[in-house]
């Protein structure tokens, strides 16, 4: 089974290039962050065309994920547990069954930026960075209850999270950024931490590997890039694991994303 996870930037505005890219790589599960699109507002109809199951988790103009499934999906969850005044849509799951049952979830981690520090050195309650390291506090409790069950289960998506300095091609650059700041980092290991297997980098340890150019500064030209796109597995489907790869060369495509796809392989 071949699972992906793509921050698509906008589902209108990249539908037929989403549409390209499935037709080749051909993966059985997609999970989407980024769509910018109500539930209603969602284009199902040409992924439905091509045997796609669709859930939506939708927000008008941000965020939003979604989940595209050649197999049934099976007790849809939309919203990370945890917060229940948390309208932001960046999380669902469901269950896919193919040779075994697998639990994926689909997350769209919040970016963090501008860091809002007080005097003390703490974020600033109610700021983006004090909302992102919550939310992942929330990631890490749901985390928890995934390995708890001792299934195959997974998480993936854009986690605004660089989490070495060989994943961005100009770490000094990104050292205050929420996205690479100390604290995120720690926040990521205590998730990653907990028994969760990072795939990418189980399978390819080779620097210089992104999954995110900006639009700004010639950044894919130059191949400054980072990685920021993360599929973490619990042991059970970590045992699964056959393969990995990111799909770079779509980024040198006509109306591209700024993120191009992970994805994984299990024996399913």
């Amino acid at each position: 089974m071949k699972i992906a996870t793509f921050n698509i930037n906008g589902i209108k505005a990249r539908a037929q290039a989403l549409l390209d890219w499935l037709d080749e790589a051909q993966p059985d599960v997609v999970l989407l962050q980024e769509i910018k699109s109500v539930d209603e507002g969602f284009p199902a109809e040409p992924f439905e065309d091509r045997g796609y199951n669709v859930a939506t988790h939708g927000q008008k103009s941000f965020n939003g994920v979604a989940i595209l499934s050649k197999l049934p999906l099976e007790d849809v969850v939309r919203g990370l547990p945890g917060d229940d005044g948390d309208e932001q849509a960046r999380w669902i799951e469901a269950t896919v069954v193919g040779q075994r049952a697998l639990r994926i979830c689909g997350l769209y981690l919040p970016n963090g930026n501008p860091v809002e520090l007080d005097d003390d050195g703490q974020p600033v309650a109610g700021g983006k960075y004090a909302y992102k390291l919550a939310w992942m506090a929330r990631l890490r409790a749901r985390a928890a209850d995934l390995l708890a069950a001792e299934e195959p289960a997974l998480m993936a998506g854009d986690y605004n999270i660089i989490p070495q300095a060989e994943d961005a091609a100009r770490p000094e650059a990104w050292r205050e950024d929420a996205l690479f700041r100390l604290t995120s980092r720690e926040a990521w290991r205590r998730v990653l931490n907990l028994g969760f297997t990072e795939a990418i980098r189980t399978r390819d340890p080779a620097p210089s590997l992104y999954s995110f150019w900006d639009y700004q500064a010639g950044a894919w030209a130059k191949n400054n890039g980072i990685r920021i796109d993360h599929l973490l597995l619990t042991p059970q489907a970590a045992d699964l694991l056959t393969g990995t790869g990111i799909d770079k060369q779509i980024r040198g495509r006509d109306k591209p994303s700024d993120h191009v796809p992970a994805w994984i392989e299990l024996d399913l």
